[in-house]
């Protein structure tokens, strides 16, 4: 029976990732690629990247196959969620960038470089950035130019430079353009000053105006770089990357905690109830939809349940990713998704790059304060949230919160009500269709109610 591969691992000769009749995870490697494969198992690079918490780790398998062409079949450690750099915070971002240019280095150490500086090959594995393609290297061949380089400066630094000098909602582009943002296009939003700045200037303004120069085959003649010059460019781009930096103002969401209407006699109540629904229910896996800075969230997974902790804002989830770093958390993912419109299937016949929904189900979902964004904010009638959480995960624990409520009343000051169904009974009689009740709880000193539902 033919390999089934994954729908975003066809672009490499080298090898590919799928399926085997058993549901593993196996890497093919081709013997095309079994020169560089050998040196990068041999050099000491595979072990040096293992012991730096840069790569994740793989086992060979035996082969049981007859084809020729196939040198080896490992099997890779499993990442728990697979993410996408237009869902990472800036910081995410930066990390990644900072991540690939430091396995560069250590790869040019022992005599080899990344043909490949995707942003798709970093995710967030016990949360810190790790390259997931083992394919990603070939030897070094002396006074070659890197040929990752445009990728690179399109996948990290031209976002990363569009966010700090521009508006943080750049970011976004990289959800259109998935093979990174285009460098003319970085060189043309980038402020006039940026053009000042050495290392922008030389790996934007300049990288794109010789791109536009040499479009034409026939002009172009392939540089000769020595390895002294690619170390220096190495350098250039880690020392560009590392003076990005983006300082959030302070957003309603970025706040929210600071401001809510919640005294804390009901804030630690909400999170009694909270924890006592997520132990009952026993996930594997929770999704927290809406998280903001992960208060929340962390009631999962700090009993060492794998959590996504999903908000739209992007100072809510920078703050969380940067505790994250500092708590060294390695159960939660912060990432940034608009539930209004969330991540798409996108790439080659839109198969290459998988929406929220195909990335589950969860375990369990959790949707606190976030009812009335998507209902009364939004105009998502409360039948279409039902229907999308279910088909999210099994369980769900969601907070209604009335129209009496003060967060609420706040939504309704500027807009006529028009939300007739949006009421407790409502509430309970539409999720009925797709939910079983397992139990509610009030929350003391407060209007709000919490449920936990199991999807029918």
């Amino acid at each position: 029976m033919p390999r089934q591969k994954l729908r975003a691992s066809f672009r490499d000769p080298s090898g590919y990732l799928y399926q085997d009749s058993s549901g593993r995870l196996i890497r093919y490697v081709s013997r095309a690629y079994a020169a560089d494969y050998d040196f990068l198992m041999s050099s000491g690079l595979y072990q040096t990247l293992q012991e730096q918490g840069l790569m994740i780790a793989h086992n060979e398998i035996d082969k049981k196959s007859k084809d020729s062409d196939c040198y080896k079949l490992l099997q890779p450690q499993i990442v728990e969620f697979i993410s996408y750099p237009y869902e990472w915070s800036f910081s995410q971002l930066k990390d990644a960038a900072l991540t690939t240019i430091k396995i560069q280095k250590l790869a040019l150490a022992r005599g080899m470089v990344l043909k490949d500086a995707s942003a798709y090959n970093i995710q967030f594995v016990n949360g810190r950035p790790m390259l997931i393609d083992t394919l990603s290297f070939e030897l070094y061949q002396l006074n070659e130019p890197w040929v990752a380089y445009r990728q690179f400066c399109q996948h990290f630094l031209a976002p990363l430079a569009l966010a700090a000098y521009v508006d943080i909602r750049l970011l976004k582009l990289l959800r259109e353009y998935i093979d990174g943002i285009p460098l003319d296009l970085a060189s043309s939003l980038l402020p006039a000053k940026t053009r000042f700045k050495p290392g922008l200037s030389l790996n934007i303004h300049l990288h794109a105006r010789s791109q536009r120069k040499y479009a034409d085959p026939k002009k172009f003649k392939k540089p000769k770089v020595s390895s002294r010059s690619l170390q220096n460019l190495v350098h250039s781009l880690e020392t560009v990357v590392g003076s990005l930096k983006w300082k959030p103002a302070n957003t309603e969401w970025g706040e929210y905690y600071t401001f809510t209407n919640y005294s804390d006699p009901a804030f630690k109540a909400k999170a009694t109830i909270v924890s006592k629904m997520i132990k009952k229910a026993k996930p594997a896996s929770v999704w927290d939809l809406g998280a903001n800075t992960g208060e929340f969230s962390r009631l999962a997974s700090q009993q060492g349940i794998f959590t996504v902790a999903a908000d739209v804002d992007p100072v809510a989830v920078e703050k969380n990713y940067l505790r994250v770093k500092r708590q060294a958390e390695s159960s939660i993912l912060p990432l940034l998704l608009d539930l209004t419109s969330p991540s798409p299937n996108l790439g080659w016949a839109s198969q290459e790059r998988e929406s929220l929904a195909e990335r589950g189900p969860a375990y369990l979902i959790m949707a606190l304060a976030l009812i009335h964004h998507l209902a009364i904010s939004n105009n998502v009638p409360l039948a279409e949230v039902a229907r999308y959480f279910s088909k999210l995960g099994k369980y769900l624990v969601i907070e209604f919160v009335p129209k009496e409520d003060s967060q609420v009343q706040k939504l309704l000051v500027s807009r006529k009500d028009i939300f007739d169904n949006y009421n407790q009974s409502g509430f309970e009689a539409t999720f009925s269709q797709h939910y079983d009740l397992i139990e509610s709880a009030k929350v003391k000193n407060s209007r709000r109610t919490i449920y936990l539902f199991k999807a029918k």
